[in-house]
């Protein structure tokens, strides 16, 4: 097969023709690790590679015989490094696969490598030490954002067609907006952590993946969704598969678009441009569009205290059990200044503060949730920007940040990201939607869409709805594995 075919197939086109008996997943393999050669070394978004392992059944699932690519975090693979893009971690193995990696091998995806995370994933630009930066595929002196960077980019320029993603903040959404992917963050409790982790970062973080088209995100949850024994949270059970809500009419819906960031902070003109059009392109489908405003609960400076002491007080614990299992120190020589000062800042919370910072959290998800139509509010779907500006050049994070604290950083990220953190405190579904480009540079934009607790349902009817009324897939990044050849 060869690559300008293989990357004119998402996902779900793949498993068929291998269900069909057209390629086999060997073929498709060698295509997926042609495509690596040729464009990684462009990009820096696989990290390690791996030979395949598994011979899943074709057609036993819709994703059966599709690569696949794994994040260098939270999901464990047996007998394959997991070093969460951190020196304090190099070289560490997983003994046992996670759940995620148990659902993703049933689920007859054939893992090629691990994807680049920034350093414990407390970023939303991909630029470790341990590894050095990933580029964004449409300009590589730009971030891909972050944390799901490396599957970002790998995804865009066409290595595989569905990679593994996280999100605590934004880490699906960010990169899905700076490299014009679909990605979805799904429900708190829709896909299990377990079962080394419980309740990670006090129930913000979230599986899911990114994507080229909406039924691959579709196909995706619907092989890894449920709860596990023992599981802290749990989302009910969804009607019926995604893949099958997709085919669906989302119905006139009730949309209210906010443009201005809960921070304060300014959006770019092309970024508002983008989102105005995305609500015009909403009533021109017969949904109802109205500008509003939705209160957090609490204060911007209270929620970004809050997160920062969830985020840090969680990082002490990582760093310290990573430093007690390798006998490394926790210096400079180990670990990045900023995740250093986070650190320090973390053993600083209390347990009240901690407690406080959940508090917040209980407060920010019912005030949001009070919005949506089970909570008797005026909305099915909230309308915003993904991010408040174009993806920024690489080094722009270090800028500025060389003399914060864990709680100055925290804001310094959420700066750069200030629409998406809301949703991950609620514990909604949201996800960005890549229906506009900047005419001046070509660079993608994303839009986010929001819904309520365990509405995944309403937001993949709308965004199928969105990928036929707007259709993206065309779009071709600067470095495509598909305008290479195949060796």
């Amino acid at each position: 097969m060869e690559l300008h075919e293989y990357t004119q197939y998402d996902a779900v086109g793949l498993a068929g023709l291998v269900a069909r008996g057209e390629v086999t997943v060997a073929e498709l393999t060698g295509a997926a690790q042609a495509a690596m050669a040729a464009v990684n070394p462009l990009v820096n978004a696989v990290v390690e590679s791996w030979p395949a392992e598994d011979e899943p059944v074709p057609g036993s699932t819709p994703l059966a015989g599709v690569p696949f690519l794994v994040k260098d975090l939270a999901v464990s693979v047996r007998g394959r490094r997991t070093e969460l893009g951190s020196r304090l971690a190099a070289g560490n193995v997983a003994a046992a696969d996670s759940f995620l990696m148990r659902r993703l091998r049933r689920a007859g995806l054939v893992t090629l490598g691990r994807t680049a995370t920034p350093e414990f994933a407390y970023s939303t630009t991909t630029e470790p030490v341990l590894y050095g930066a990933t580029r964004n595929p449409w300009d590589p002196t730009r971030t891909p954002g972050g944390s799901s960077g490396g599957s970002a980019a790998a995804v865009a320029a066409g290595i595989t067609p569905l990679a593994h993603a996280t999100d605590a903040a934004g880490s699906i959404r960010v990169p899905a907006a700076s490299t014009g992917l679909f990605g979805l963050k799904p429900t708190r409790g829709r896909v299990s952590l377990g079962p080394d982790a419980d309740e990670v970062l006090g129930g913000l973080a979230v599986h899911g993946g990114l994507s080229r088209t909406v039924r691959d995100s579709a196909a995706l949850l619907d092989l890894i969704q449920g709860p596990e024994t023992g599981d802290p949270y749990y989302a009910e059970r969804p009607r019926r598969p995604y893949l099958e809500e997709i085919t669906r009419e989302p119905g006139r819906l009730r949309v209210g678009l906010v443009t201005a960031p809960w921070s304060g902070r300014e959006v770019e003109p092309a970024v508002r441009a983008a989102t105005l059009a995305a609500a015009r392109l909403l009533e021109s489908l017969g949904h109802r569009v109205e500008a509003t405003t939705v209160d957090l609960g609490v204060s911007w400076e209270e929620f970004v205290l809050a997160n920062a002491r969830l985020w840090s007080a969680n990082l002490v614990r990582w760093i310290d059990g990573l430093a007690a299992a390798s006998g490394r120190p926790v210096d400079d020589s180990t670990v990045e200044p900023e995740m250093l000062a986070s650190y320090a800042w973390g053993r600083g919370v209390s347990g009240p503060e901690f407690v406080d910072a959940l508090d917040v959290r209980n407060r920010v998800a019912r005030t949001i949730g009070a919005r949506f139509a089970a909570g008797t509010g005026d909305l099915d779907v909230l309308l915003t920007p993904a991010l408040p500006e174009l993806p920024v050049p690489l080094g722009t994070y270090g800028r500025g940040a060389e003399d914060a604290d864990g709680l100055g950083w925290l804001e310094h990220l959420f700066h750069r990201s200030p629409f998406t953190a809301a949703f991950n405190v609620a514990g909604t579904p949201a996800m960005s939607v890549p229906l506009a480009s900047d005419a001046a540079t070509g660079l993608p934009i994303g839009v986010q869409f929001a819904a309520d607790y365990g509405r995944e349902d309403v937001l993949f009817r709308l965004a199928a709805q969105l990928e036929r009324a707007a259709p993206w897939a065309g779009r071709r990044p600067a470095v495509w594995a598909g305008a290479a050849r195949s060796a």
